[in-house]
């Protein structure tokens, strides 16, 4: 991979996508921005605005819209593209609607010489990410979704909030499907090094384990209320597809919640979930195992076989 130009492709300019690109400006993560969507003429406005706002961005991007022979030299491919999440709609319904957009992407991308890595955000993001997979014939590692990075930042301002830590100083996660079965392993929640379930069976301390299971449930049903409320979400998943193609073009060997393929970890095999998973320029070097308790691996083959269920449905 090349790391002399940080060369990134955004596929669909929507309100998701153009969050990204615009998180990407204000950060400077990458040299050179290519914007692709099926209306050519928005892709082409988008980057003019974008191009307006350089001035004042302390970064020397080159933003352009362009065509998919452009992906050829690409560091990272951003597939935002497919059909809006509608009120009250599941992630896991907007499947078999989101697949063919997928076939018209996938192939003119892989056709062009591209050599990098995929990073896919369009929910279903677990089950489109392994569309993604198959339909590429690229290796896993290459391959990764946005999965459960969002639920864990949203899980670690919401313990900040309740526990007054920064959430920085949080270190818990969210895995499973970046949807309704998706779960909190508690056992591995922690605030520096100190795990959170013994500040709870601390008698003196006003931490309740009711709390939080509410706050993992209010990180669950985040997504729902927001778009009841505005019709849709883009700022969070934008920054946090931000900070995954950073962990890439940086060689970070950062750890992310990733959505990955699972190959034996946590007795799961042929499934792309939320894991924590450390990313570098390589994609997914590797899933970083946790020490779960059996009852947090019964909650990951539930979600698991959730996730086999909808793309076996589709086969």
């Amino acid at each position: 991979m090349k790391t002399d130009r940080r060369k990134v492709v955004l596929i669909g300019t929507g309100m998701v996508g153009m969050s990204y690109a615009y998180s990407m400006l204000n950060q400077n993560t990458c040299d050179e921005l290519v914007l692709i969507d099926l209306d050519r003429r928005r892709a082409e406005g988008e980057a003019m605005d974008l191009n307006h706002g350089l001035a004042f961005s302390g970064s020397h991007m080159r933003i352009y819209a362009g065509a998919y022979a452009d992906c050829r030299d690409a560091d990272v491919v951003a597939i935002c593209a497919g059909v809006a999440q509608k009120p009250g709609e599941t992630r896991l319904n907007l499947l078999k609607r989101n697949k063919e957009v997928f076939r018209s992407i996938v192939g003119p991308v892989t056709e062009s010489g591209f050599n990098g890595i995929f990073l896919v955000a369009t929910n279903p993001v677990d089950v489109m990410t392994r569309v993604t997979y198959e339909l590429s014939g690229f290796n896993a590692r290459r391959v990764l979704g946005t999965g459960t990075a969002l639920d864990t930042a949203r899980l670690r301002y919401l313990l900040g909030e309740y526990l007054h830590v920064d959430p920085r100083n949080i270190h818990a996660y969210v895995m499973g499907e970046h949807g309704d079965s998706e779960f909190v392993p508690w056992s591995q929640a922690m605030i520096a090094t100190r795990p959170i379930r013994d500040i709870v069976e601390e008698t003196e301390n006003p931490v309740q384990m009711e709390e939080l299971d509410r706050i993992s449930e209010e990180v669950r049903g985040a997504a729902y209320r927001i778009i009841e409320a505005k019709h849709a979400t883009y700022y969070g998943i934008g920054m946090a597809m931000t900070r995954i193609t950073k962990a890439i073009l940086g060689d970070e060997n950062s750890v992310l919640t990733v959505s990955a393929l699972l190959c034996g970890e946590y007795g799961q095999n042929g499934v792309f979930a939320g894991a924590p998973c450390i990313i570098n320029q390589d994609g997914v070097q590797r899933v970083l195992k946790l020490t779960l308790s059996e009852e947090e691996l019964q909650k990951l083959d539930q979600s698991c076989g959730i996730l086999r269920e909808h793309y076996q449905g589709l086969e």
